[in-house]
């Protein structure tokens, strides 16, 4: 395996990485960086959430990036606030230590646009940006995308299952011709190869990550069967296992994260909610008690959950099985981070196992049954 210095990433980043205890390049990583570094083309890399892809296009985004020059030259779109939050945070650890200051802005809903907008008066180098946030600045002319160098769009097919295609064509059309575009996704569906087949150029490189790497190889994958109406029991009689600690359980729709979070109040389970109808001053609030322990459990939908980075999860409970076999991934991959074991468990009923079968065969895993 090379090392960071091997891959071309300059000493004063090292130095940031090794104060984050990133020691050793992760697989995108090894694969990502020398190659846009080197090279002007349009760039896929194709993989899940933990990889380490937020430095794999971070690093060589921040050393491609004139200090000298306050125009705006890179721009990164993320589907969630927090995923906007933790990546404009990642990037400024990452200049810690560099010899000309570099700024990060990050635009995203949820907060006063008119604090956005005094932030956005300052000499701005890379813009971290939500969708449709962006949209609404560049409405009010507060951003101008043309002096854009570098485009990327990380978890780009969550954007687009969350609805965010027109305003990811818009964005695409205003960026010079000669703008680059990286683009960073766990899957590539039909409408994201629409996309890259309109935007990006016919040159394009693209990297995957080995299979082993795509669903993290320190998460054991477990199920339980049982009828629809014992679950909960059997899932109070899991958590109880875990003794105290953290994790998240998933449901497919609002209206059962809502009753599922009701239930284990009722039982003094310390556990809160996020989904779309929260206001974000309260997402906000749920989220540090969550990384603070306060909170042990935190139930989510897929799409609230996006983004959210939370170090020492013991376990991720599929209460309900997702819609779409990628959304598997990408709640198991919420465990098992930094090194650690996880545990991913479904609690399915006998006709539900078909769909784990699936799994077993598109994502290559395995299942074990409790």
């Amino acid at each position: 395996m090379a090392t960071f210095k091997e891959l071309g990433v300059s000493e004063h980043f090292i130095q940031a990485l090794t104060e984050m205890n990133i020691n050793k390049p992760s697989e995108i990583q090894e694969k990502s960086i020398p190659f846009l570094l080197k090279n002007q083309n349009d760039f896929i890399g194709q993989a899940q959430t933990g990889t380490g892809k937020t430095a794999a296009f971070g690093l060589p985004l921040l050393m491609k990036i004139n200090p000298k020059s306050t125009e705006v030259q890179g721009l990164i779109l993320a589907p969630t606030r927090e995923l906007c939050q933790q990546i404009a945070k990642h990037l400024f650890k990452l200049t810690k230590y560099a010899p000309e200051k570099i700024f990060v802005g990050a635009v995203y809903g949820g907060e006063k646009i008119e604090i956005q907008l005094r932030n956005l008066s300052r000499p701005t180098q890379i813009i971290v940006a939500t969708p449709g946030r962006l949209i609404d600045l560049l409405n009010r002319k507060a951003i101008s995308l043309k002096t854009v160098k570098t485009l990327i769009l990380d978890e780009a097919d969550e954007m687009l299952s969350m609805g965010f295609k027109e305003e990811l064509n818009t964005v695409l059309r205003q960026i010079p011709t000669d703008g680059k575009k990286w683009l960073f996704s766990a899957t590539l569906p039909t409408a994201l190869q629409k996309l890259i087949d309109t935007y990006m150029a016919k040159n394009t490189k693209m990297v995957q990550v080995s299979k082993h790497e795509v669903v993290n190889n320190l998460i054991e994958h477990q199920y339980f069967v049982c009828e629809e109406k014992d679950k909960f029991d059997y899932v109070v009689q899991f958590i109880k296992t875990m003794n105290a600690a953290s994790g998240i359980i998933f449901c497919r729709t609002k209206a059962a994260v809502q009753t599922l979070t009701k239930q284990l109040i009722s039982k003094n389970y310390p556990v809160d909610a996020i989904h779309g109808d929260l206001q974000q001053k309260e997402r906000d609030k749920v989220m540090r008690a969550f990384k603070s322990h306060k909170l042990k459990i935190l139930i989510a939908t897929d799409i609230s959950a996006r983004g959210i980075d939370v170090d020492d999860l013991a376990y991720v409970i599929h209460y309900q099985l997702p819609d779409q076999p990628e959304y598997y991934t990408h709640r198991s991959g919420r465990t098992a981070r930094a090194g650690k074991r996880g545990i991913s468990i479904c609690f399915v009923t006998q006709s539900e196992v078909k769909r784990l079968n699936e799994y077993t065969k598109l994502l290559n895993i395995s299942f074990k049954k409790i």
